[in-house]
C-alpha cells in the first residue's frame, strides 16, 4: 500500500466513484523554485507526511500516554510559558527541536501581518467563516477526514478548535511570547500526526478515501489555499469597493502564512514565496479538487446551523445567501443551499456600498448599513467567544476516532 502513488490512488479512486472532483487533478508540476526554499526540484506534496512527527505521535498513542500529554498540555498555552513537565522525554526533545519560529521568520512583517489583521478583522471574520469554513466542506478529502475522525462527531467543539487556531493566528502578539500561536501550531501539528495514525484504522474512511494516510503536505496546502489564498483574491476583488489594502500588507499576509505552515510542518520546498505563486499552485491543490460529497454536505448545515444559533440580526436565508456570494452558486448549489432570491438582492446592491462606506469613501451611510454591520458583529461575537481566554477552547491530541468509524 505505501508503493502506491497519489496518481494511481486517484485514479482507481474514480474508476471506483470515491473521488468528487469537478475536474481531474493535475499531475504536480509545481516547481520549488517558486517556494520560499528556492530549489528547482518537483516533488509530490500528496506523498508527503511528517516524518518529524508521525512516528513519535503512533508510539505515544500505542502506549496510551496521549491522555497524559493532553493533561499536561493545558497548562501550556503562551508561546514564552515553559514546556510543561512530566511529559515522555522523546516528546520533551522534539518540543524543544520544533516548537519555534523558523529562522527566516521576519518579525516585523509579522509585526505588519498583526496590524492588518486587526485593522481588516470585519472583513476576515466574514471570509474566514462563511468563505473557507463553507469552503472545507466541498473538500471532498478534507471533509470526509473530519467527518470520520473524533472531531467529526461533536462540531461544535470542533468548530471551537478551529476558531482557536483562527484567534490565536490573528492575535496582535501571535508570534511573540505574549502570543499562543506557535503553541496552538505545535499542538496542532501533534494532532494531525495523531490522526495520520488513527484514520486508516477506520473502516468507514477507508471505503470513501483516495489516499492510505490522511494529512500530507498537499492537504495542508489545500487548507492554506481555501484561507490564505482564497481570502487575499477576495480582498483584492473588492479593491474595486474601495477597499485598502497596500503592497506590503498583501506581502506581510503571505508571510504570516508562510510562517504558519512551516510549523504545521509543511516543507519549505512547498510553501510558495508570493501571491503569483500560490495562485499557480492553487491551481493544482485546489481548484480541481472541489466537489459535493455526504459527509460535506452534512457538515455545512451543521456549521451553518451553529452560525444560525447566534443573534446575527439577519435571516437563515440572508446567511445562506452570503456564502454563495463570497464562494459561488456553483457551490452553493453542490451544498444544496436554499435560494432566497430577495437578500441576494440585498446583497449584491448593499455590499458594495457598505464597503466604500466603511474604507471612508463615501460620505452616505448605505441603506442596508445597520443590517450588515450587525451580521458582521454577530459572526465576530461568534468567532471572540470561541477564542479568547474567558472560553478558550485547548486543542487536545484525538485518542480514537468518530464513535462507530
Amino acid at each position: 500500500m505505501q508503493n502506491l502513488s497519489r496518481r494511481s490512488i486517484l485514479t482507481l479512486g474514480a474508476a471506483l466513484g470515491l473521488v468528487a472532483a469537478t475536474e481531474a487533478p493535475k499531475a504536480w508540476a509545481w516547481s520549488s523554485a517558486d517556494s520560499i526554499a528556492g530549489t528547482d526540484t518537483v516533488t509530490d506534496p500528496w506523498d508527503v507526511w511528517d516524518d518529524a512527527t508521525d512516528p513519535l505521535l503512533a508510539s505515544l498513542l500505542d502506549s496510551n500516554q496521549i491522555p497524559g500529554v493532553n493533561t499536561a498540555f493545558q497548562s501550556w498555552v503562551k508561546n514564552g510559558d515553559p514546556l510543561p513537565s512530566g511529559l515522555p522525554a522523546q516528546l520533551t526533545s522534539y518540543l524543544t527541536t520544533y516548537n519555534k519560529l523558523p529562522s527566516w521568520a521576519d518579525q516585523a512583517k509579522l509585526d505588519l501581518a498583526a496590524q492588518f489583521n486587526k485593522r481588516m478583522s470585519m472583513y476576515l471574520f466574514l471570509l474566514y467563516g462563511l468563505g473557507s469554513g463553507i469552503m472545507s466542506t466541498v473538500i471532498p478529502r478534507e471533509a470526509r477526514n473530519v467527518y470520520w475522525s473524533e472531531g467529526g462527531a461533536g462540531m461544535k467543539m470542533r468548530a471551537a478548535k478551529t476558531f482557536t487556531y483562527g484567534y490565536d493566528l490573528s492575535a496582535v502578539d501571535a508570534f511573540k511570547p505574549t502570543g499562543h500561536f506557535v503553541v496552538t501550531s505545535t499542538k496542532t501539528r501533534l494532532t494531525h500526526a495523531a490522526v495520520r495514525h488513527l484514520l486508516p484504522q477506520s473502516a468507514q474512511w477507508r471505503a470513501v478515501t483516495d489516499n492510505p494516510i490522511p494529512i500530507s503536505n498537499g492537504d495542508i496546502l489545500i487548507t492554506f489555499h481555501s484561507l490564505g489564498t482564497y481570502v487575499h483574491r477576495k480582498l483584492l476583488e473588492w479593491r474595486s469597493f474601495g477597499l485598502k489594502m497596500s503592497a506590503a500588507e498583501e506581502a506581510a499576509y503571505l508571510h504570516m502564512w508562510q510562517v504558519a505552515l512551516h510549523l504545521l510542518g509543511v516543507r519549505d520546498e512547498f510553501i510558495p514565496a508570493t501571491w503569483a505563486a500560490a495562485d499557480e499552485q492553487s491551481q493544482y491543490v485546489l481548484t480541481p479538487l472541489l466537489g459535493a460529497t455526504p459527509e460535506g454536505i452534512d457538515l455545512a448545515n451543521i456549521l451553518l446551523n451553529l452560525t444560525s444559533s447566534v443573534d446575527l440580526g439577519v435571516t437563515k436565508g440572508f446567511q445562506r445567501e452570503f456564502s454563495r456570494y463570497v464562494l459561488s452558486d456553483k457551490i452553493g448549489n453542490w451544498l444544496k443551499l436554499p435560494r432566497d432570491f430577495i437578500s441576494r438582492g440585498v446583497i449584491e446592491v448593499g455590499w458594495p456600498a457598505y464597503v466604500l462606506f466603511r474604507e471612508g469613501l463615501s460620505p452616505i451611510m448605505p441603506e442596508g448599513f445597520s443590517l450588515f454591520d450587525q451580521f458582521i458583529r454577530g459572526l465576530a461575537m461568534l468567532f471572540l467567544n470561541n477564542g479568547t481566554s474567558t472560553s478558550y477552547t485547548p486543542i487536545t491530541i484525538p485518542t480514537g476516532n468518530r464513535p462507530g468509524a
